[in-house]
């Protein structure tokens, strides 16, 4: 057994009578969770899996879910993850693509005709999450064995498959190692991403305070990584479907916790909302992740509230960080490295490199960022990721944006990012978004998706297009422009680029 699996299910032993996880108001023990993992397993035997075999589970943010994911996660199975969010076609579109031998899913996802259908269909056998304490894992009728298949194949070592977070394109599954999710979490528990005691002191101070306010998609990795960090410190957990402003402030009344977590979108949200800062009186630090954050929101949060957020980058390859802020550091030197996501871990290399060539750039030097070492890959060969990057040499990182989607206009390149950074200096502009659509002359030309302040007066496109040439090459100036109440949003809150083209009939 792992380090990962005994620490984990022993603390769902050793905690059983405390309370764990909270939802809707309503506690559950860690013996709660303890006995679906245990009825977890039973099925699993009854079934007779093997070691990593792929487990199709239709997640939602609900504590059957939650509690799914770590009883699979340290039971040596293979957890694909499946949105409970589809359209129904859709999700029974992503069953059949996938064909997993068991499939996992709540009562109420089960009554829906076209999951049943296509879990038969590949000859998945049915488990479902019932909600009951006392018996919280039953099998589905006619779905109390698996088929003949053919099945998605186990891959050794592998825990989870999962979904890419589907910013620029169609989401996909990718691996995550078992290993390399268990270095990653021992990493995070003892402070061990950077050098010193000073670091391995602030990265868990506090960490147990309050209970810890979940809203991330379980779908995707920014969901994973809170429940698992949680539960290993045996951190109780305040679980959100989803984030809204009033939910999280109900939660942070309640909990009074001393860290947690945000997508920069839902730091945006609360600092329009105006949240008194004594709101936010019990919180030592928030860590964001999940996409790039406006260093913006970073200073705002500095000078509102004394606030430090404290930003990191990842992947979902990667399982975790790559790179992030101690405390200390963060205070001592942000003004210096102001936008920088962090310092690389110290057990991995980084290096920016030609787009063209491959050829390491020197440092300061903007290019495509390549990665390497313990959270990385086991064959200490060069990953290259979709990201622009400048990395200094102290191992300051910073992130300029994706490279996989550039615009090509005519055989001029725009970068979006640097569009978007450029509108969003606008007074009036709140929140932009920058896609490609087709052009039958030039290949591709640049539109804008607009949110404007509230109250703020429309700008002209005059005004839009002379503020973008004043800071940027004619060539990036948007074609057309779309001012809406909200961008669309993925489940782990990032701007969907494929529902923006759709804005304009792309």
């Amino acid at each position: 057994m792992s380090y990962l699996n005994e620490t984990v299910r022993g603390l769902l032993r050793d905690k059983a009578g405390e309370p764990g996880l909270q939802f809707h108001g309503e506690w559950r023990t860690w013996g709660d969770m303890d006995r679906l993992v245990r009825g977890l397993d039973e099925h699993f035997a009854r079934l007779g899996t093997a070691e990593w075999t792929p487990v199709g589970c239709v997640l939602r943010n609900t504590p059957e879910h939650v509690t799914a994911l770590i009883g699979l996660v340290t039971g040596d199975r293979c957890m694909v993850t499946l949105n409970a969010l589809l359209p129904d076609d859709k999700l029974a579109a992503d069953v059949r693509a996938v064909r997993p031998p068991v499939v996992i899913a709540a009562a109420q996802d089960w009554a829906r005709p076209a999951l049943r259908e296509a879990a038969a269909e590949v000859g998945a056998a049915g488990l479902s999450l019932t909600g009951d304490l006392a018996n919280p894992v039953e099998a589905v009728a006619g779905l109390e064995t698996a088929g003949a298949g053919p099945h998605l194949a186990a891959q050794e070592g592998v825990s989870i498959l999962m979904l890419t977070s589907g910013t620029t394109g169609p989401p996909k599954r990718v691996p995550l190692r078992h290993a390399v999710l268990e270095r990653q979490l021992r990493a995070a528990a003892t402070g061990a991403r950077h050098d010193g005691a000073a670091d391995a002191q602030t990265m868990t101070e506090g960490a147990r305070e309050g209970a810890a306010i979940l809203h991330g998609s379980l779908v995707h990795i920014s969901g994973v990584w809170g429940v698992m960090t949680s539960t290993m410190a045996g951190r109780s957990m305040c679980l959100l479907e989803k984030f809204t402003v009033p939910a999280w402030r109900a939660a942070m009344a309640k909990h009074r916790p001393a860290s947690l977590g945000a997508s920069p979108a839902a730091l945006r949200m609360i600092l329009d909302a105006d949240i008194p800062a004594e709101e936010l009186r019990s919180l030592k630090t928030i860590g964001v992740g999940a996409a790039g954050v406006d260093p913006g929101i970073v200073d705002a949060f500095l000078e509102r509230y004394g606030l430090p957020v404290l930003p990191n980058y990842g992947a979902t390859e990667f399982a975790g960080a790559v790179a992030s802020w101690p405390l200390a550091e963060f205070h001592a030197r942000w003004r210096e490295k102001r936008g920088a996501v962090g310092r690389v871990h110290k057990y991995n290399d980084a290096r920016v490199v030609d787009p063209d060539t491959g050829e390491a750039l020197p440092f300061g030097t903007e290019g495509i960022l390549e990665l390497k070492g313990y959270s990385i890959n086991q064959d200490g060969e060069w990953v290259r990721t979709s990201d622009r990057a400048v990395l200094d040499e102290e191992r300051y990182l910073w992130i300029k944006g994706r490279a996989d989607n550039a615009i090509n206009r005519g055989g001029f390149k725009v970068q979006p990012d640097d569009v978007v950074k450029v509108l969003q200096t606008h007074p009036a502009v709140h929140e932009a978004s920058v896609v490609g659509l087709p052009d039958r002359r030039l290949g591709q030309v640049p539109a804008a998706a607009l949110v404007l302040k509230p109250g703020a007066e429309r700008p002209s496109e005059a005004e839009l297009e002379a503020l973008i040439r004043a800071n940027l090459m004619a060539y990036c100036v948007p074609v057309a422009y779309r001012f809406v109440d909200e961008l669309p949003r993925t489940p782990s809150l990032k701007v969907s680029m494929p529902a923006v083209r759709e804005l304009f009939g792309a």
